[in-house]
């Protein structure tokens, strides 16, 4: 489909073909057709799964338009399809249903356009000139018009520094401000919020590259990347957290190599806990940004992994982002200063009292109490609450009414 270009046999594949369910679509169809001086006989009778038999044992042609008025499962449908488009293919769908939800996941899932029915001339006739302009346009890896590629790896010395937020807002940038086609892969593979972040469903792309790393290839990529703008992909996951990481990184390393060729910027969400377990992955890495906070072990964090670098991945430039830096406050905690924990720096504090509170709570369980029990009998913060203040209006009002005798 829509897959990141590869060199074909273009004198081997039709400049068209289309594949519809109804006669009155067809009707519209072919004058267009042969208004853009392609064959009207190859405006074919019949919809998606049609095309997928069709087409499993025939080259796809340049740009194709199918129809899925009749199917049950249209993303499943389109990932058959999928399998037996060649790179580069154009796909422009057809159907009946008006759902904003439907048009996007199609249009992630690697379809150029979705055209609703019923079809009229104009509406058909722009969509395959801007699909033929998609086509005939120089990609993105062609040797004549070949880029430089940028690999960014962005790691945070310690969780909750912003390394996530700098991640996305960089391929942001790259892509809306600077038109530059780029991927973001989030390894965070059980927690990440890259797909969160866009207001975007992760899907399954990122753990089937992990289970299948052998299937990862550029068609493999078009269709598990999530888009997010015209120039923006994203490959990120919510695994669940009952299903521990199996693997040995060749599968991340793949799909790098392979932004490599579809893409001009990558940037990688790189949790440090993979830096250590997958150093492979800066093999091809040019710049790391270091995200890190004021703090005494962010700043002792950020020197041991800048001397990682150094030894273990020199070909990086290195540049550390300091996150959260306040005008007037002290870099160094008072705890961290004394050498003391939070609670014994701060007896005195209403934030230390509490943390008292919890642990009184917890120890209240340990002797067979309920926590909310535990929590009330200690006099901590949850006893203090007021649980009818928090009640809904209508149920406060509900418990007001006397029981009729």
């Amino acid at each position: 489909m829509n897959a990141p270009w590869k060199p074909g046999t273009p004198g081997n594949r039709d400049a068209f073909a289309a594949y519809l369910c109804d006669d009155a679509a067809l009707d519209i169809l072919r004058p267009v057709v042969i208004e853009l001086g392609w064959a009207p006989e190859k405006c074919h009778k019949g919809g998606l799964r049609n095309a997928v038999q069709s087409l499993s044992i025939t080259a796809s042609p340049n740009i194709l338009m199918v129809d899925l008025s009749e199917s049950g499962d249209p993303l499943s449908d389109i990932n058959a399809l999928a399998e037996v488009c060649e790179p580069g293919t154009v796909v422009v769908a057809v159907g009946q249903v008006n759902d904003v939800r439907l048009y996007r996941d199609l249009l992630a899932s690697g379809i150029h356009d979705y055209l609703l029915k019923p079809l009229s001339p104009g509406q058909v006739r722009d969509a395959l000139v801007n699909a033929q302009a998609i086509f005939a346009s120089p990609k993105s890896h062609d040797p004549s018009v070949a880029k430089k590629h940028v690999s960014t790896a962005v790691i945070g010395t310690r969780g909750g520094v912003g390394a996530s937020t700098i991640a996305t807002s960089l391929a942001w940038l790259f892509s809306a401000d600077e038109k530059m086609p780029t991927a973001l892969l989030d390894l965070d593979v059980h927690f990440g919020t890259g797909a969160l972040a866009l207001d975007l469903e992760p899907g399954r792309g990122l753990t089937d590259a992990i289970e299948n790393p052998g299937r990862i290839d550029g068609l493999f990529i078009e269709r598990a990347m999530i888009r997010a703008n015209d120039h923006l992909a994203i490959l990120s996951a919510e695994a669940p957290i009952n299903s521990p990481l199996m693997t040995d990184g060749a599968a991340f390393v793949q799909l790098e190599e392979e932004f490599r060729q579809a893409f001009e910027m990558t940037v990688i969400d790189l949790p440090r806990n993979m830096l250590i377990n997958f150093p492979h992955l800066l093999a091809d890495v040019n710049v790391v940004l270091l995200v890190t906070e004021m703090t005494l072990a962010g700043a002792r964090d950020a020197i041991r992994i800048l001397s990682w670098l150094k030894s273990n991945a020199s070909h990086v430039q290195p540049i550390v982002v300091a996150n959260k830096v306040q005008t007037g406050v002290g870099e160094i905690s008072k705890a961290a200063k004394l050498g003391q924990t939070f609670a014994d720096a701060n007896r005195s504090s209403k934030a230390g009292s509490v943390i008292r509170d919890i642990s009184r709570a917890v120890m209240g369980v340990g002797d067979g109490e309920a926590v909310e029990e535990a929590a009330k009998a200690k006099g901590s913060l949850l006893g203090k609450f007021d649980l009818k203040a928090l009640m809904p209006k209508k149920q406060k009002a509900k418990e007001a009414v006397p029981a009729k005798a």
